[in-house]
């Protein structure tokens, strides 16, 4: 296991860049704690894979430096770093057995067959597979060849870090909840760092300590799972996380007030001054219908069993609110809305610049 640092860390594919636009990866300065769960999450083409290559030793940054514990591991070879990798594919061995294809990482090392065993059987329990160590893997489900891939990267005791590469692209819905239910499971127990690259939230959210937010081969926020939702740092933070996401509407800024179509919306607390491109963000869950407000009419209506999803239109701006109670208007109607003002906040050129009130 291993503290991980990333240090002035950035990466272009051309040879000689010329501004940030040539960098895939733009300057990063991150510190991963040892035995913690990370998630990168993103959409495709945002730099997770670039990373992940980076830590990995697939690929060397066009400058700054990854350190293990301190240990400047730049330009080391992948064998030399002691990770463990998950692909999105299962890597295993159709014609071994579940128990050979678990133990190979071990036995290629050298290991002695009484450890191996040890450690195959530990590892066997953890993940219930159990009685499948017999069986040849080709007979296996696809979510539990998935299974085995995460085995012969946890059966190894001295890897630095597991890294998972969108592991569960290819597993039937129903079945990723219990792979994600047996991944944070097989953390907590064994307290290796792991970092999951995904473009699913879900994924990230349910999995990760804290999450690295990139965009466009920037991270535009970390933090915890609650830090994301109750406060996103960047309005494409407030969109990637949520369903429906955060609603970003327009705005002007007038001697410190915020004022959305010529409405005045209260915020969290005082705005910084500036000039720039100003939104107001708030989720959909801090979105009311009420006696007055903003007025509005709804577009369309979504039953989600527990409550209602009312979009409606504002001055040519699509507002989203989540509803429960008595069944919201029909499509057509006009209504108004209200926004809580301690989750309202002020965003300019993308990134927050209300302070909440009080300090808090």
């Amino acid at each position: 296991m291993a503290k991980i640092t990333l240090e002035k860390l950035r990466h272009s594919y051309m040879a000689a860049p010329s501004g940030p636009e040539d960098y895939a990866l733009k300057e990063l300065n991150i510190d991963w704690r040892d035995g913690g769960a990370y998630a990168l999450l993103g959409p495709s083409g945002c730099g997770k894979s670039t990373l992940l290559n980076i830590i990995s030793g697939l690929l060397n940054p066009s400058q700054g430096r990854i350190l293990f514990d301190g240990r400047d591991v730049t330009g080391l070879p992948p064998d030399q770093r002691n990770i463990a990798q998950v692909f999105q594919f299962p890597v295993i061995y159709d014609t071994m057995t579940v128990y050979d294809n678990l133990a190979f990482p071990l036995r290629n090392r050298g290991v002695e067959a009484r450890r191996v065993d040890e450690r195959v059987q530990e590892i066997a329990h953890l993940l219930d597979v159990e009685p499948m160590l017999g069986t040849r893997a080709a007979h296996l489900s696809p979510d539990n060849k998935q299974k085995i891939s995460m085995g012969r990267g946890l059966v190894r005791d001295d890897v630095n870090v597991i890294m998972f590469d969108e592991p569960l692209t290819v597993i039937d819905p129903h079945l990723k909840w219990k792979l994600r239910s047996k991944l944070k499971e097989l953390h907590q127990r064994v307290g290796v760092t792991m970092i999951y690259v995904t473009h699913d939230q879900t994924e990230a959210l349910t999995f990760a300590d804290e999450v690295v937010v990139m965009q466009e081969g920037e991270v535009v926020q970390v933090g915890t799972p609650v830090e994301l939702f109750d406060r996103p740092a960047h309005t494409f933070v407030g969109h990637f996380i949520g369903s429906p996401g955060m609603n970003v509407l327009p705005a002007e800024l007038k001697d410190g007030a915020a004022f959305f179509a010529g409405h005045r919306v209260a915020l969290e607390g005082p705005a910084a001054p500036g000039e720039g491109r100003h939104e107001i963000g708030v989720r959909p869950e801090f979105v009311h219908l009420a006696e007055s407000g903003i007025p509005a009419r709804v577009r369309k209506v979504m039953d989600l069993g527990r409550h209602w999803v009312v979009e409606a239109v504002a001055a040519g701006t699509r507002i989203s609110a989540i509803v429960g109670g008595a069944p919201p208007p029909a499509p057509g109607e006009e209504v108004h809305l209200a926004f809580a003002p301690q989750q309202t906040r002020l965003y300019r050129d993308g990134r927050i610049v209300s302070n909440r009130e009080g300090g808090r």
